[in-house]
């Protein structure tokens, strides 16, 4: 089983001097030697060095109190988690499966070997708690594929101990600046030893966006790189990783439908068609959690007296309570050949758009028409929905003008480096007239299960009150949402002319 652990660390420039006195350091009472360690490690990576271009490493290291398989991903600038796995030969499954996105069915390669000479100091508080773990590593690199040559360095390395204040590390560096230690220019071992046994190319041509095809592809890149990046997230059950993998399945579907003058709709069509097939498998498990939590909280605010027969167990083991972690459904999925096909044809797209006549136009009239065409739509519907009367037919019609507004907030997030604050104000109108509508399509869902959960219960011949009760509840919030919708929409629906 592999183990995760979040490190949280800053390289610096090292000096022959080594490592300068850290016994001044606030809060620190001893610097305890901790000995050498020799450590060996090769790092791996496709031919096309795919997921250091995305800040991930993976190597397999021997030496220290740590050998073994080390996957490490991105969190924020200075940390990263780092999932173990023991050491073997090949490469474990689980590790693999946290990479796939990324690496397809690209085959791996030992791409950098790194030899270190690491001595090891402990920083210790008054109580001997540790603090950090400062090394000052004497690295050996040699580039095994895709380059040529050795490269040499030494850096001193701070990583703060588990649970740790991260403020600490700015003391240890304050005292390592004054004695006149620099922070590294490199992220990582790996990153710099790829730089220095690189062969030499002409760096990459780069600006900033200018036509409207730029920006939409910018967008659509963006979104394309959350859905790669938040794959491992999504396997290991990160926190509310399913829900942004699905908005950003969402916003690029969006973007495809809303930029169809930009880009070809012949083209991307039925790559929306498999963005929507993967957002509905992320969707199985996380609708039925956010409709669970919602009823569960309705019934939390019922007086006791008022609660009849086992409705909260019934509740439970409609939503499927189990122990964490993504369903065996979702992972295969994930690792499905529709999936790992969908990916490839996001890379396509991107690498060889099927730009339109409108994409080589100046972007703020083409995309401005864009969002100005989605809003116009949101306005009918909404303007329909308030037609009805309230029923089946206002809650379909409220829900369409509902589904109408994500794409309008989608494409006004899209055109923002483009339009500005005209752009900022549509999309945040459609937030929250989407959280608005959102309110009033959830009741209806919630009113329909606790229909069905009054049909069983009777059927087993236990009291339905509580779900009438619910049920008349979820009826007065909806009506709230459709009392508040018409003052609500004469206050934004003027804002797409400034666009």
């Amino acid at each position: 089983m592999a183990d995760i652990k979040r490190e949280i660390e800053r390289k610096y420039e090292s000096e022959d001097s080594g490592l300068p006195d850290l016994t001044g350091v606030a809060g620190v009472e001893a610097v305890v030697d901790k000995g050498v360690a020799q450590l060996d490690a090769t790092y791996y990576d496709t031919p096309d060095e795919r997921l250091m271009a995305s800040s991930v490493t993976l190597r397999r290291r021997t030496g220290g109190s740590d050998a073994g398989w080390h996957l490490k991903l991105p969190v924020s600038e200075g940390v990263r988690d780092e999932i173990r796995a023991p050491l073997s030969d090949t490469l474990p499954d689980e590790l693999a499966a946290l990479v796939r996105s990324r690496v397809r069915d690209v085959e791996l390669l030992p791409v950098v070997r790194l030899r270190s000479h690491r001595d090891v100091r402990h920083l210790l508080d008054t109580d001997g708690r540790l603090l950090a773990e400062v090394s000052v590593d004497a690295v050996h690199a040699e580039r095994l594929s895709g380059g040529v040559g050795d490269a040499q360095w030494t850096e001193i390395e701070v990583e703060l101990a588990d649970g740790g204040d991260p403020a600490f590390l700015d003391k240890v560096e304050k005292r390592l600046r004054k004695a006149g230690v620099r922070p590294s220019g490199s992220s990582s071992k790996l990153a710099r030893a790829l730089a220095e046994t690189a062969p030499k190319k002409k760096p990459p041509v780069t600006g900033d966006p200018v036509t409207a095809g730029d920006h939409v592809l910018a967008y659509v890149r963006t979104q394309r790189d959350a859905i790669v990046a938040l794959d491992p997230a999504v396997r290991q059950d990160v926190e509310d990783s399913v829900h942004s993998m699905r908005v950003a399945t969402r916003r690029l579907r969006s973007t495809l439908k809303s930029y169809g003058k930009v880009l070809d709709r012949a083209v991307t069509d039925p790559i929306g068609d498999e963005l929507k097939w993967l957002a509905g498998e992320l969707g199985v498990d996380r609708d039925r959690e956010v409709l669970s939590e919602r009823m569960s909280a309705a019934l939390g605010e019922v007086p006791g007296t008022l609660v009849s027969g086992p409705v909260a167990e019934r509740l439970s083991t409609w939503s499927g309570d189990k122990p964490g972690g993504a369903s065996a459904r979702l992972i295969g999925a994930l690792d499905s050949r529709r999936h790992l096909a969908l990916l490839d044809a996001l890379d396509a797209l991107i690498a060889d758009p099927p730009l339109l006549k409108a994409a080589g136009k100046k972007p703020h009239k083409v995309i401005a028409k864009a969002v100005r065409k989605d809003f116009r739509k949101v306005s009918g519907l909404v303007g329909h929905a308030l037609e009805l009367e309230p029923g089946t037919d206002r809650d379909v019609a409220i829900h369409e003008a509902r589904k109408k507004t994500k794409r309008t907030r989608y494409a006004a997030e899209a055109a923002r480096p483009a339009l500005g604050d005209p752009a900022k104000t549509v999309c945040k109108s459609m937030k929250a007239l989407q959280n608005l509508l959102g309110e009033h399509q959830d009741s209806v869902m919630a009113r329909q299960t606790l229909r069905e959960l009054s049909a069983v219960a009777h059927a087993a011949g236990e009291s339905a009150f509580t779900y009438g009760l619910l049920y008349g509840r979820e009826e007065q919030r909806a009506a709230a949402v459709e009392a508040e919708l018409p003052g609500f929409w004469d206050g934004i629906r003027s804002e797409a002319d400034a666009l």
